[in-house]
């Protein structure tokens, strides 16, 4: 299977509606991470609020680091945010920086801090609930109303967790990186790329499962063999047989049926199983990769729940605002309105 191919998936709601321009300007583009927690007022380091335009999540910790003279390791932050938009994040820097306490309006190339109180712990990669994100379409295609429907639909059935364009680097570069390490090449010396090469894999497999159980009218709904997840959590359940409890959980979005990422087996049963295990067999090499590393067995859910949707329209021209749980990416909201949505390589919340 080429790395061409691992993006062109069905939707689940109707065919497209349209096109629009995406991401004309970073300001086209907002995302405010959404913690779930403030700051505690005590502890040893300083929660910053930093908000950044034109530049990546590394890049604003490297600037932390290098104005509070403290080392890259001491800064801290719960999610990755692409350099092309503008983005609310979090990090955290220790109190005894340089810089102390005295951190609110502290700015460099691509960045300014908004508040800074101080904190207990350090930030850790994934500490987040999700993100917001504010998303204008421009020069739309479609009809008006159809994408205001759309939108309630949207908002009622949730959509397919995809993993967006970007989970794959640009033109697919994390995946083809693992296609030329998995078919005999040397694995990545620089271990963050080894770990891109290894996302995207494993992302390639799910969203190749996830399209299949749309094919199947099943990725909105619980199967005997299935892998639950409770909303909101990384835990799951065994499934064996569908009964009018489980599915009313599911109609209710308490449960979600789950895809794997693939570490060389199917964690399902029966036809689930059968069903997984044949498409990470296309995928050979890649496939046969994942099961060699001794990567752990891990499930994510086909379904996301889009809270708070609103869509206001402005001539061609509309504005999307929603939010969505920590992992989720706004592009596959996208993709169930336009054609082109992964097409684009637009950022993303993580």
């Amino acid at each position: 299977m080429s790395a061409s191919s691992f993006l062109d998936v069905p939707t689940a709601l109707g065919p497209p509606l349209g096109r629009a321009t995406l991401r004309r300007a970073p300001e086209d583009f907002l995302v405010r991470e959404w913690l779930g927690f403030e700051a505690d007022g005590e502890g040893d380091h300083v929660l910053l609020r930093v908000r950044k335009r034109g530049a990546n999540t590394f890049w604003v910790a490297k600037q932390l680091a290098r104005v509070a003279r403290v080392a890259l390791h001491d800064v801290g932050y719960a999610g990755l945010k692409d350099r092309n938009a503008v983005a609310e994040q979090a990090f955290t820097v220790p109190v005894r920086s340089a810089v102390g306490l005295g951190w609110e309006g502290v700015s460099g190339e691509g960045f300014e801090v908004l508040a800074a109180a101080r904190h207990k712990r350090k930030l850790k990669r994934g500490a987040l609930r999700g993100n917001e994100f504010v998303i204008v379409l421009r020069e739309f295609t479609g009809n008006a109303a159809a994408l205001e429907e759309r939108t309630r639909t949207i908002a009622a059935s949730g959509v397919p967790n995809y993993f967006g364009p970007q989970r794959f680097g640009r033109a697919a570069s994390n995946l083809d990186v693992a296609y030329r390490w998995f078919e005999g090449g040397a694995a990545p010396r620089d271990r963050l790329q080894r770990g891109f090469a290894i996302s995207a894999a494993r992302s390639a497999i799910f969203n190749a499962v996830l399209a299949e159980r749309i094919r199947l009218g099943t990725w909105d709904r619980l199967q005997s063999g299935d892998l639950a997840n409770l909303d909101g959590t990384g835990s799951y359940f065994a499934v064996d047989a569908v009964d009018e409890a489980l599915s009313k959980r599911c109609s209710e979005f308490d449960i979600h049926p789950t895809g794997p990422l693939w570490h060389g087996d199917s964690s399902a049963s029966g036809a689930v199983r059968e069903l997984e295990s044949a498409i990470a067999a296309r995928f050979g090499a890649l496939a046969q990769g994942l099961a060699s590393i001794g990567l752990e067995a891990e499930r994510r859910a086909l379904r996301v729940r889009v809270a708070d949707l609103r869509c206001a329209i402005d001539g061609r021209d509309t504005t999307l605002s929603f939010r969505l749980p920590r992992g989720a990416f706004a592009t596959a909201v996208l993709h169930e309105i336009l054609d082109n949505a992964f097409e684009t390589e637009m950022p993303d919340g993580d």
